[in-house]
């Protein structure tokens, strides 16, 4: 696993340290979460023109109608999904910006990532490149369907909402594996951690959420 030690270059370390102690008073406590995020130079994620604002705890536009999630959720769901326990192997439907890709890099084996924009995952594998990151598989390919040919996976996160959960994504987790992701229309949306039995699932829901619906081909 590969830390992130980057500088912090225009952003300074206190405007990181606010970010951290705003994500604590909103309830994240895990410390392996919050370290990440510390370590993690979210300016280096966004437009040039909006790192002054990497570290305010809102969603930012990346392009293509895509946005880099608010700090929160990025802390939520990645407390969400290893809470139960570490995990090896996690696959992440929607890359983006890569900065979910980044956080969950340093608390798992390897982070397989997918993403349909082709321009979106370019520009996140550059990201990658630059901050050394070495233990993320990445592929250009529709989200919806997951990877099979690398399940099963400990665990899976996904950054853009279905209508409902997707069986081939649970068919993609090992028995006692976890995913966590966002549910339902746009402002209808929950997070919702899912739980793979030996003969099907068990899901709960987290909190209200909203996320810009995943496309393509979800079973």
């Amino acid at each position: 696993m590969t830390p992130l030690n980057q500088g912090i270059g225009m952003t300074s370390q206190r405007t990181r340290e606010r970010l951290i102690q705003r994500l604590r008073d909103e309830g994240v406590r895990d410390t392996r979460v919050l370290d990440s995020m510390r370590n993690t130079p979210r300016h280096m994620f966004v437009d040039e023109a909006l790192a002054s604002r990497a570290y305010e705890d809102t969603a930012l536009p990346i392009g293509n109608g895509q946005t880099i999630s608010q700090p929160y959720i990025v802390a939520r769901m990645t407390e969400a999904l290893i809470a139960e326990g570490p995990l090896e192997n996690i696959l992440e439907v929607g890359t983006g910006s890569g900065y979910q890709t980044a956080v969950l890099a340093p608390l798992v084996r390897r982070v397989y990532t997918v993403e349909r924009i082709k321009v979106l995952l370019d520009q996140a594998r550059r990201r990658f490149q630059a901050l050394k990151i070495r233990n993320i598989v990445t592929k250009h390919t529709d989200g919806g369907m997951g990877l099979p040919e690398y399940a099963p996976f400990d665990g899976i996160i996904v950054t853009a909402a279905p209508e409902g959960i997707p069986l081939a994504l649970v068919e993609q987790l090992r028995p006692g594996g976890r995913m966590v992701l966002p549910i339902g229309l746009r402002d209808q949306q929950a997070l919702v951690r899912v739980h793979r039995t030996d003969d099907g699932y068990e899901h709960e829901m987290l909190e209200r959420v909203s996320f810009v619906p995943l496309l393509g081909g979800v079973i």
